[in-house]
């Protein structure tokens, strides 16, 4: 993987529908710009809500760029054991198996799990695409992360002008 060709996504869990098709169009823009723009390796860490999105935006993209690849980087191995959505996990199972790579930071849950799925894919990106409206939360410390350490920031969420 090329750190200055790729990008990391970070997002919120839950999204409220009334912003979700105004969130995806920017979501997919960006995407696609940045695939014309040369990226070609598109991190994704796979939970539920955003996380969800992008890799769905990404093999999407895949079927018209099949250059690019999804890359997961996932905390554990047991991350979908609480889950209760079928939807949830059908998506997740679907991406898993489509994903060109996969990453898994620990085999089981333990308290830094998250955390160190979130550094890794800032760590392996140039740019992260975010989903960010609250400033508390993993993605509000992924995204200072990210900024910290010097990548380009794309928020894609409604009060991207306020955060």
């Amino acid at each position: 993987m090329n750190k200055e060709k790729a990008v990391c996504f970070t997002g919120h869990r839950s999204m409220p529908s009334s912003k979700r098709p105004e969130v995806l169009s920017r979501l997919y823009s960006a995407v696609a710009r940045l695939i014309l723009g040369g990226y070609t390796d598109f991190i994704c860490g796979g939970a539920v809500g955003f996380d969800t999105a992008a890799a769905q935006c990404v093999l999407q993209m895949k079927e018209r760029f099949p250059e690019i690849r999804l890359i997961l980087a996932l905390p554990c191995r047991d991350q979908t054991v609480k889950w209760e959505s079928l939807d949830d996990l059908a998506a997740y199972k679907n991406i898993l198996g489509k994903a060109d790579s996969v990453h898994y930071m620990q085999p089981f849950y333990n308290s830094g799990c998250m955390h160190e799925r979130n550094r890794w894919m800032v760590d392996h990106a140039s740019v992260c695409i975010a989903y960010l409206t609250a400033k508390r939360g993993g993605t509000f410390y992924t995204y200072n992360y990210a900024e910290k350490c010097g990548l380009r920031l794309i928020n894609v969420g409604e009060d991207d002008k306020q955060v």
